[in-house]
């Protein structure tokens, strides 16, 4: 599967009311597309950060959603977003549950590696980290998306509520270092998010 995410800046006054529009117009929109297998929306109310995942069964799904829904894309984005950056990546792993209540939290983990390190940090993720993060309580869903050409990575771990997130730091940064120290990878940045929507995806 494929991924494309957007990520926006704002006024945090103006995050609900996009987020809204694109956890409804926005989730309908894309359901109409050709290949679409999923979707999230993630918002830090305090700091002003939106985070959009879609998922799609191909490349060629992707790319012609993100042309035939531009225009309206940019429109219901713009009484929030004053910046705005578009990634499109490839989901190496993907473990979700089927249901999420309301409270649910998103972890964003983001690493550097060189390119041809990628197959080795996923073979890392899958056989080594993958069993024992899954025994994480709360834990709800868990994505490893990778970007082959400029040599990047994500790790995306939905959890139940707050308070498993939470009790969950220090055991997901220990999984961290031992990827770091395995796949000879870096992390650039670990952010964290309350969960607008989130729709079961495939596994991959």
């Amino acid at each position: 599967m494929y991924v494309r995410s957007i990520y926006a800046t704002g006024d945090p006054a103006e995050l609900d009311g996009v987020a809204e529009a694109l956890r409804t117009e926005g989730r309908e929109l894309l359901s109409a597309q050709p290949g679409f297998r999923g979707m999230g929306v993630f918002v830090d109310r305090e700091i002003g950060k939106l985070l959009v995942g879609s998922w799609w069964e191909d490349e060629a799904s992707r790319q012609a959603s993100y042309e035939n829904l531009s225009e309206r894309r940019t429109e219901m984005m713009a009484p929030f977003a004053q910046t705005m950056t578009v990634d499109n990546w490839e989901a190496a792993v993907a473990r979700r549950a089927d249901t999420l209540g309301p409270g649910a939290v998103f972890r964003l983990v983001r690493i550097d590696v060189e390119p041809s390190g990628i197959d080795l940090l996923v073979d890392t993720f899958r056989d080594t980290s993958l069993p024992g993060v899954q025994k994480i309580p709360g834990l709800a869903g868990l994505s490893l998306l990778i970007d082959r050409g400029r040599g990047r990575a994500a790790i995306g771990a939905l959890y139940t509520d707050r308070d498993a997130l939470t009790a969950s730091r220090g055991a997901v940064a220990a999984v961290r270092g031992e990827i770091t120290a395995k796949a000879r990878v870096s992390t650039s940045s670990v952010e964290e998010f309350e969960v607008v929507l989130a729709t079961a995806v495939p596994h991959a």
